[in-house]
């Protein structure tokens, strides 16, 4: 286990960890805490450049659940590196988390998932073509199995939470683009096509990386914008954060409710 984990929190042993998306890093308001402690403070862990991710590490218990909260992630974007959050999530598993349970911002494809709606990703598509496994190797253990990456079981009591909390939930495919540019109307036509609901642009890797450790996967999408080209406007992080921050009391109800409920 990370030392400097170990000193801030002796014997702690998470068995959730999560990854709060852009303009949701306030649920580390719910967390009992233990302990807080800066990513440039944990070796390997990644700087991070985009408003609305502090950079955290927040170790506590949400009811029962004994908690590890990244509060915020960095992106493929930011350095042109895929597996910019492989040591966390690793440090995540080795600390003994059996789940990650990640939440973003995302654009909706879909017209009956307006600004604000929340969506439990059921899968994912990779546009993007990139892998936070490139590289890893001598051995199989790169070969990932990606079938059920979003378990069904806690899908399944993330949609129940939903009930509890009074949160409508929708189901769906998640579509990964690098960015940071926002997706032209083009390459959302394609995306729905292709059978996507949401487009954000991290997650995908994390779930990846998740795997890779032996970790189970549930996923949040708060849909803070529609998507390029299906309604008139322009679209930026600004409106993103704004809209996320908006319609945080019912995701963080939501989570709550799942952790609490997680035995």
């Amino acid at each position: 286990m990370n030392e400097v984990i170990a000193r801030a929190a002796p014997g702690f042993r998470p068995r959730v960890a999560m990854i709060l998306g852009s303009g949701l890093g306030g649920f580390v308001e719910e967390v009992k805490q233990i302990a807080a402690i800066p990513y440039a403070d944990l070796p390997g862990f990644p700087p991070t450049t985009v408003g609305g991710h502090a950079g955290r590490l927040v170790l506590g218990h949400v009811g029962p659940t004994p908690v590890a909260v990244l509060q915020g992630r960095a992106h493929y974007y930011e350095r042109g590196r895929a597996d910019e959050m492989r040591s966390a999530i690793q440090v995540m598993a080795e600390l003994g988390c059996e789940a990650l349970l990640q939440t973003n911002a995302a654009g909706s494809l879909r017209l009956d998932m307006p600004p604000g709606s929340v969506m439990a990703i059921g899968d994912h598509i990779n546009f993007a073509g990139i892998n936070p496994l490139f590289g890893i190797g001598p051995g199989n253990s790169r070969f990932v199995d990606m079938v059920d990456a979003y378990d069904p079981a806690l899908r399944k009591k993330l949609m129940e939470a939903a009930k509890v909390a009074n949160v409508l939930c929708h189901e769906g495919v998640y579509i990964f683009f690098s960015g940071p540019s926002f997706e032209t109307p083009a390459e959302i036509r394609a995306a729905r096509v292709l059978g996507a609901d949401a487009v954000g642009m991290s997650t995908a890797p994390e779930t990846i990386l998740a795997r890779h450790a032996g970790m189970k996967v549930v996923a949040l999408s708060l849909m803070t914008n529609y998507a390029a080209g299906l309604v008139p406007g322009a679209l930026g992080h600004d409106h993103t954060i704004a809209v996320a921050s908006a319609a945080s009391g019912n995701v963080a109800r939501l989570l709550r409710a799942f952790l609490e409920r997680y035995e």
